[in-house]
């Protein structure tokens, strides 16, 4: 079986997240194990923060249909998850996340680095095989999700732009020639996200042709990849 049918089933220990409660318990037992200045930990930090703002809205009857959400959010997380905890048991992670574990304690590569190249991993690639799991979980099509998609795409813009200010160094003089500010202004999370629907779209077509489907999502996750390692170039 291809990693695009195995999407569904992510193999992580004690069985895929029931809840966005679930997926967030998780991530704070990760917090806890790794160093602060860890590059996974330092994504996993953020990705924490934006699953907490997800889940509130979710409490609080922001979206129109909060059950898709939340399938697409948990159905999304477990992909991260899996991913570590493949790495962790010594497997092969696919190739948007390996730049991030291979880098993680590189004393050059600085903390705003780990959580863009994270988010472009999850973001790149992720995200359309999460479309797809959960329009098969919920018996839909991509376009059925796109309200919400993009709801909660809005709500990642906003939360990028503080994770932005909070991991950029300062002061403005010196952002201005630091090579970081550069390296970071090269990637959009709103192109990602774009990229990722317009996928995710065509994963859903191919669905009914596995090897295409993989082939798609193979190439799709070295291109990530590529980004991903150029995002994480040492800047000091």
């Amino acid at each position: 079986m291809d990693r695009f049918e195995q999407c569904a089933v992510p193999a992580v220990p004690g069985g895929p997240a029931a809840d966005v409660g679930t997926v967030i318990a998780r991530m704070r037992a990760y917090r806890s194990r790794w160093p602060p200045q860890d590059g996974v930990a330092v994504f996993n930090q953020v990705y924490l923060t934006v699953t907490e703002a997800v889940g509130g809205r979710i409490a609080d009857g922001s979206f129109a249909d909060p059950q898709a959400v939340s399938v697409l959010d948990v159905r999304f997380a477990e992909l991260y998850l899996t991913a570590v905890e493949t790495e962790a048991s010594g497997g092969r992670v696919p190739d948007c996340w390996r730049a991030l574990f291979a880098y993680r304690r590189h004393p050059g590569v600085r903390p705003l680095q780990f959580a863009l190249a994270g988010i472009n991993a999850h973001i790149g690639h992720d995200l359309a095989l999460a479309v797809v799991d959960t329009c098969r979980a919920l018996d839909c099509a991509p376009e059925d999700l796109e309200d919400e998609f993009h709801r909660v795409g809005d709500l990642l813009v906003t939360l990028e732009e503080e994770i932005r200010e909070d991991l950029m160094p300062g002061p403005d003089l010196l952002e201005i020639a630091d090579p970081l500010t550069h390296l970071a202004s090269t990637w959009s999370l709103e192109r990602a996200r774009e990229a990722s629907w317009a996928a995710a779209r065509v994963l859903w077509r191919l669905r009914g042709v596995p090897p295409l489907a993989e082939e798609f999502r193979t190439r799709m996750d070295a291109g990530v990849g590529l980004v991903g390692r150029l995002l994480l170039t040492p800047c000091r």
